[in-house]
């Protein structure tokens, strides 16, 4: 365990190594305004291609910042509880299956999966049909400066997701929890940074945690191996090193982590190579909320034996 990072006691007390941008704070507050100046034109379509007996499911669009259509799959108890479930899924990675999502609507829990602008590939009639981008979303607008970054424009979707399911008339808006792996797992902790009624965050191996650390590291790894492309394509001779990663401190979890005020519990694989374990600590460790960690010794970038079922009794325990 721990053979390429810090000691377990260095993680304990890690605070980051990727600067913190002076005008932080008073980016993501322009940024929300911004997001509350755009109309969010939702709809809502129920999905005729999988019917449900104790539900609804229904696919929802809303527009973003930048005039994005984004999509997102929701379920509707026909008997519902109170509580919903925000879910975000991975780099690149697939979005959950309609049955993936059947759990927590049996609690009687509204359910809702954010499709990641860019990276799932779906599109609206307006658009071009399948077309996607996998490759360099990370830096995506970086030579924009901070209000180019794509990753901006994907944080405030996940906040403008929980206003609307929030907003619905059988949800509790101060019973929402958050969950995902990887991306997912770092969007959980954004959506909860942006909206501070939600209530709970099940977070598993946060990505798009402490940039400069992953560079220092060279583990050539993806996606964080995407900052060495761009530093070998754009600026080989690193002339302008302190600008990007100051850049890419405005889109840094570990940033938006003391703005938590969320109950949150952090599954970590200490042998993560794609996530370096420094890299989540240095988002925990600035969480002020009430947390708690589950560290797996011996397990990387994996399917972390009894974390799916640890995180459905989490958040069945957290939102009752």
């Amino acid at each position: 365990m721990l053979s390429f990072d810090l000691s377990y006691d260095e993680l304990l007390t890690y605070q980051g190594t990727n600067p913190r941008p002076a005008d932080f704070d008073q980016f993501w507050e322009k940024a929300l305004l911004e997001l509350d100046g755009t109309d969010p034109e939702t709809e809502f379509a129920d999905a005729t291609d999988f019917p449900l007996s104790t539900a609804t499911a229904q696919h929802l669009y809303f527009t973003g910042t930048g005039g994005y259509r984004v999509h997102a799959k929701v379920i509707r108890p026909n008997e519902p509880t109170g509580p919903a479930v925000l879910v975000f899924h991975g780099y690149g990675g697939e979005q959950p299956k309609w049955v993936d999502l059947l759990s927590y609507a049996a609690r009687g829990y509204t359910v809702a999966a954010l499709d990641v602008r860019e990276q799932v590939g779906f599109r609206t009639a307006s658009q071009t049909g399948n077309d996607f981008n996998l490759h360099n979303h990370l830096v995506h607008g970086l030579d924009a400066g901070p209000d180019g970054l794509l990753y901006k424009h994907v944080f405030l979707d996940t906040r403008r997701l929980a206003d609307i399911i929030g907003a619905l008339p059988e949800v509790d808006e101060t019973r929402i929890a958050t969950t995902g792996w990887s991306q997912g797992g770092g969007l959980s902790l954004v959506a909860a940074a942006l909206t501070p009624s939600i209530k709970y965050v099940a977070s598993v191996f946060p990505f798009l945690c402490d940039y400069q650390r992953t560079w220092d590291l060279n583990l050539d790894k993806g996606p964080y191996d995407e900052i060495v492309t761009w530093f070998k394509k754009r600026d080989p001779r690193h002339l302008r090193q302190d600008e990007v990663f100051n850049t890419l401190g405005y889109v840094d979890v570990q940033h938006l982590a003391p703005r938590i005020r969320a109950e949150v519990t952090l599954f970590v694989g200490l042998e993560d190579q794609v996530c370096p374990p420094s890299t989540q600590f240095a988002a925990y460790n600035r969480i002020t909320s009430t947390k708690e960690l589950r560290a797996y010794p011996d397990f990387g970038h994996d399917d972390l034996p009894g974390a799916h079922d640890d995180i459905y009794q989490l958040i069945g325990a957290k939102l009752s």
